[in-house]
């Protein structure tokens, strides 16, 4: 479980995050969501070590992820898949996993196994440039990498960003099926809040870098007031 309290995270004068708290249950999706330039990609930032807070608390269940590296936040369980599918190109899937395990104490030959199993058809192109890959496939890789681990909680930067729909829909439903055959915890940050809330179990909302809602994710999409001004859902 990730708990955060009063977290504020400043660029130069600027408070990217102010005063912001929420609970991310174990086994549970929280969906993190607003408009370009609420604070989503600094909260997850933040949460995995890339950026400092001003004040405010980071835990994981009992443990402090504030003032801790990043690759040992990693080591604790918490998996990062940044904006942009962070792959690298010039390696072929099977190294970009490779890469992923790198960190952790895991079972090389299983962790690929379990990878292509879930991603099958990142085991058809396991010795394929990962630059050759059409979006939807970096994406698989990207999560695959962060998977491979083991991670405890996975946070997930607009996974379904410049992805056909069908991709995304895809690409929900094994966020979900993860969720629901494991104690994966997820946060998804997501401007595609449709898509977002229909697999969420929970849902915070940022509006320039500050909380305006935080409740269940069928409570959230069923508010009006949300889902036009701080959403862009209009029937």
């Amino acid at each position: 479980m990730i708990t955060i309290e009063g977290l504020t995270v400043s660029f130069g004068a600027v408070q990217a995050l102010r005063n912001v708290s929420l609970v991310a249950e174990t086994g549970k999706i929280t969906a993190v969501l607003g408009a370009n330039g609420a604070g989503k990609t600094t909260l997850l930032r933040t949460i995995s070590g890339l950026k400092e807070p001003k004040t405010g608390t980071i835990r994981l269940d009992d443990q402090s992820l504030v003032h801790k590296r990043t690759e040992d936040i990693a080591r604790l369980g918490i998996g990062h898949v940044p904006e942009g599918r962070g792959v690298i190109g010039e390696f072929t899937v099977e190294e970009n996993l490779r890469l992923g395990a790198m960190m952790a104490k895991v079972n090389l030959s299983r962790g690929l196994d379990e990878q292509y199993e879930l991603f099958p058809v990142l085991g058809e192109r396991r010795k394929q440039h990962a630059a050759k890959l059409s979006g939807g496939e970096r994406q698989m890789l990207a999560m695959a990498r962060a998977l491979i681990a083991k991670p405890s909680v996975l946070l997930l930067d607009e996974p379904s960003l410049g992805l056909a729909p069908l991709v995304t829909a895809q690409l929900m439903h094994t966020i979900q099926s993860l969720c629901e055959t494991s104690d994966l915890t997820v946060i998804l940050v997501e401007q595609n809040a449709t898509s977002a809330l229909r697999i969420a179990h929970h849902a915070v909302v940022l509006h320039v870098g500050k909380v305006v809602a935080n409740d269940t994710a069928s409570l959230v999409a069923a508010d009006e007031n949300l889902r036009q001004y701080y959403l862009g859902l209009v029937e």
